[in-house]
């Protein structure tokens, strides 16, 4: 099955895992500055794709240079890989395309170490891609045990563009963060993003 066929319900009794959905995961990680690239992207990129109002404009026009700039900067560092087949357990059902996955490593023609698969909601609706977000989650687990890089925690995140939301997973329980943020706080995004990757090591 694919991982947008996975319910919450699935996920918990399949790979025993637990669900906190009171924890507020970033709240004292503090904005950063973004690239001033990302800065004149968003402003002049942000207004047109309101006004298109699809999921592909959202993705192109905000999602995509999010990661992108975020991979520009730590170059020497960070990996990022957009719609690429993830098929990690076919027997559990962890198969898929994947919408973007950073990981903690440079290289870019092979994917090691990913600590953050990150969903592209649909219809706008950010709940609705919790469950994929997690199913690609726990494939991702398996996939750095299997690599010999076991990288704990393991991050996720369900974003419609405008909107961003983040997961955990830890020690079999899945911290959904109780706060989403807004594009219009790229600062914060941006600081959350670094957190995850560079930074997190517990």
């Amino acid at each position: 099955m694919p991982y947008s066929d996975f319910t919450i319900p699935e996920l918990k009794k399949k790979f025993g895992l637990s669900v906190n959905e009171e924890t507020n995961l970033f709240d004292n990680i503090a904005e950063v500055e973004i690239p001033v690239t990302l800065a004149d992207i968003l402003r002049r990129y942000l207004p047109l794709s309101l006004n298109l109002n699809t999921e592909k404009a959202r993705s192109e026009l905000i999602i995509a240079p999010v990661l992108t700039e975020f991979k520009l900067l730590y170059r020497d560092k960070v990996s990022l890989f957009s719609g690429i087949e993830f098929n990690v357990d076919d027997a559990a059902g962890l198969r898929g395309r994947c919408d973007y996955i950073l990981s903690r490593n440079p290289e870019q023609l092979v994917l090691t170490a990913p600590v953050c698969v990150l969903v592209e909601a649909q219809n706008e609706n950010i709940i609705a891609g919790i469950p994929q977000c997690i199913a690609e989650m726990v494939a991702a687990i398996k996939f750095n045990k299997s690599e010999g890089t076991p990288l704990f925690p393991l991050y996720g995140a369900v974003t419609t563009g405008i909107l961003w939301r983040f997961l955990k997973i830890y020690e079999d329980i899945v911290y959904v963060d109780s706060a989403e943020y807004t594009i219009y706080t790229p600062m914060k995004i941006f600081a959350i993003l670094t957190h995850i990757v560079l930074n997190d090591r517990t």
